[in-house]
């Protein structure tokens, strides 16, 4: 009897402990997604690092090889991906801002695509031709953006312009998309719901990619889009550990930066410089 009552016993206490990690991890998802829904405070964390390193000099005296990490939000996305992955930490980092509405473009055409009510913005912005003189004392040059068709297009002009010598090394990352992600509506639905949630990315992305990879050469384009997701219907929003990877659908989380930040320094040409 006395040991039927203990095992009774035993068996309530490890139903209470699942049940109480379960209610732990379930509150543990919860705070992540309403801190990512959160939109003013996700992007606070998205600019905060690449704002401290932009327009830094590099220290020519140091015996450390210089990156030069040039674009918009979506290289300030690859900087966390960097910093929350724990790479790189033996070379100079410095970025360069351009803004969306500019586009990093040389060559002729290097202002023609941007909008009339942006050109005396663009005019007093950040450029890759302002930034040249950096570019050229940099060892490793990195530019991401959320490239548009045009800009894409011009992709080989520019790389022809940037004017590298063949000491240098240049990686051009991709756009990248996880869809429409709607972070109110994850706290309804269970933890397989949420592992097994997929979204369908808009179809530019693949086309624009697709531009750009034919002009850049194998080993300096590195298509985030495909590393990411395993097609373009198939995009991942939760990691396989349940943290959310972009809180608006284009941009990280801190938890997302960390994640794909080991995938792109394991899986791309960059596990080259680790």
């Amino acid at each position: 009897m006395q040991v039927k009552i203990r095992s009774f016993l035993m068996t309530g206490i490890i139903l209470l402990i699942v049940s109480f990690s379960s209610m732990s991890f379930a509150n543990s998802i919860s705070k992540q997604l309403l801190k990512a829904a959160d939109t003013k405070s996700s992007g606070n964390y998205v600019r905060k690092r690449f704002v401290s390193l932009m327009n830094k000099p590099f220290d020519t005296e140091k015996n450390q090889k210089k990156i030069l990490i040039i674009g918009d939000s979506h290289a300030q996305d690859f900087v966390n991906m960097i910093f929350e992955s724990h790479n790189l930490s033996n070379y100079q980092i410095s970025t360069r801002s351009i803004p969306t509405r500019c586009q990093p473009v040389l060559g002729g055409n290097a202002t023609k695509f941007i909008a009339a009510k942006d050109k005396s913005f663009c005019a007093k912005s950040d450029s890759l031709a302002k930034a040249k003189p950096q570019i050229a004392q940099a060892d490793i040059v990195i530019i991401a953006a959320n490239w548009t068709e045009n800009s894409a297009k011009e992709l080989s002009t520019t790389i022809n312009h940037l004017q590298l010598s063949k000491e240098q090394k240049l990686f051009i990352i991709g756009r990248k998309s996880f869809g429409k992600v709607s972070v109110r509506a994850y706290l309804r639905q269970s933890d397989q719901a949420l592992r097994n949630l997929r979204n369908k990315v808009d179809a530019k992305q693949q086309k624009i990619n697709t531009i750009m990879k034919s002009a850049v050469s194998t080993t300096q384009f590195i298509d985030m889009q495909k590393l990411i997701c395993d097609s373009s219907a198939n995009c991942r929003v939760f990691s396989s550990d349940l943290k959310l990877i972009s809180f608006d659908g284009g941009h990280l989380t801190q938890d997302g930066a960390k994640y794909l930040g080991n995938i792109l320094f394991r899986d791309s040409q960059l596990n080259q410089l680790k």
